[in-house]
């Protein structure tokens, strides 16, 4: 089945073609844009899409499917779904837990249901992996009224990238995925750990929101909820105070010039102050995620890095493993750069770089459910 796989983010909008269930990508693309751009500029940008395919030798007709990654699908939204206008209503019902994506996603979803409306349109979200996380893993320290009344309870994301980073484990370990446990590390613009005990998330670092958890590019990640109430109390605006903590903390907040973690090795090699401190605290804060949510598993098989930083920034990654000898994790050799799937150190535990591709996951669940029989009514 030929599927596009559409991933909005909050900068780009990557998209692919895949003839699933062929890994090798027909067409791939990363288009930039704002998030404050309205709806019909969305439309424009699937309409440039589209047009875009067929010097490609990919005719929009060809299309049987189209997938979307949605970063936050609540407590009912747990598993892959067909598209439809409650669909959409309860992506935007949650905007508020995830402000930089689901507008986002919602906006992206209508726009290519409108140029493509004879075909099944399907939503997969990130929150899903964790939908089975443990009590212990999923509740607050609150009181109840906290979680029965507001249903404040921790989710966790990065779903489809741990998914497929589990699945590819399987295959670099030549073992079932069913028989190993990680802790996989998420780390590029967002990050986030999470244990994987047989292909079952039990622990994992972000929560309610994508705010909690690891340092990040832009997002400051877990700190004292005292002093966002000191801030409030202060005079900071609520709307502003929420913008500060998603756009202008992290690694550009420490460093105060850049959230590219390629820059800031950069800097830190010319002497930079500011930026070796950002690095060092991002180095030392996910050394800290990945041993913390190891206490979950009763010993590890492998620590896998993924995402933008995971894949590509070698030295950042030995920093993190020096810091996690005393868990036994071994530390790469400095010729381990590339960017391909591999073992990068023996162990047990083991470390691994794998490639993210939410786009594989995307496209095989789209297809799995576009191809099942439909009723009249449940048809795009």
């Amino acid at each position: 089945m030929r599927v596009l796989v559409l991933n909005p983010g909050s900068a780009t909008l990557k998209a692919t073609v895949l003839d699933e269930p062929d890994p090798d990508a027909r067409f791939d693309r990363t288009l930039e844009w704002s998030p404050s751009e309205a709806h019909s500029d969305r439309a424009e940008t699937i309409a440039g899409l589209l047009g875009a395919l067929p010097a490609e030798g990919i005719a929009p007709t060809t299309i049987e499917a189209v997938g979307y990654r949605v970063v936050h699908g609540g407590a009912e939204l747990t598993e892959p779904t067909l598209v439809d206008d409650a669909t959409l209503d309860a992506i935007d019902g949650l905007a508020d837990l995830a402000p930089l994506h689901n507008p986002i996603a919602a906006a992206t979803i209508r726009a290519a249901r409108a140029a493509l409306p004879a075909i099944p349109h399907v939503a997969t979200f990130d929150t899903a992996f964790h939908a089975g996380l443990p009590e212990a893993a999923r509740r607050y320290p609150l009181p109840d009224r906290w979680l029965d009344e507001w249903g404040i309870r921790r989710y966790g994301f990065h779903g489809l990238s741990v998914q497929w980073s589990v699945r590819r484990a399987g295959e670099l370990l030549d073992r079932p995925p069913e028989d190993l446990r990680l802790v996989v590390a998420h780390l590029g613009g967002g990050c986030s750990v999470t244990a994987v005990d047989g292909g079952r998330s039990i622990d994992t670092s972000m929560g309610l929101t994508p705010l909690e958890g690891l340092m990040m590019g832009t997002r400051a990640g877990s700190i004292d909820p005292g002093a966002v109430l000191r801030a409030v109390r202060l005079g900071g605006d609520v709307t502003a105070v929420e913008d500060d903590l998603e756009h202008r903390s992290g690694l550009l907040g420490v460093s105060g010039q850049t959230d590219d973690m390629r820059e800031l090795l950069r800097l830190e090699t010319a002497g930079d102050r500011r930026a070796a401190l950002a690095i060092d605290m991002f180095v030392g804060r996910t050394a800290a995620g990945i041993a913390a949510v190891a206490t979950s598993l009763p010993s590890i098989d492998a620590v896998v890095f993924t995402g933008g930083i995971g894949e590509h920034a070698g030295a950042v990654r030995r920093r993190i493993e020096a810091r996690l000898t005393a868990l036994g994790v071994p530390v790469e050799s400095d010729s381990t750069n590339d960017a391909r799937d591999a073992v990068l150190a023996s162990g047990p535990p083991a470390v691994l770089r794998i490639h993210a591709r939410e786009d594989l996951v995307i496209a095989a669940a789209t297809a799995d459910l576009a191809a099942r029989p439909r009723a009249p009514a449940d048809r795009p």
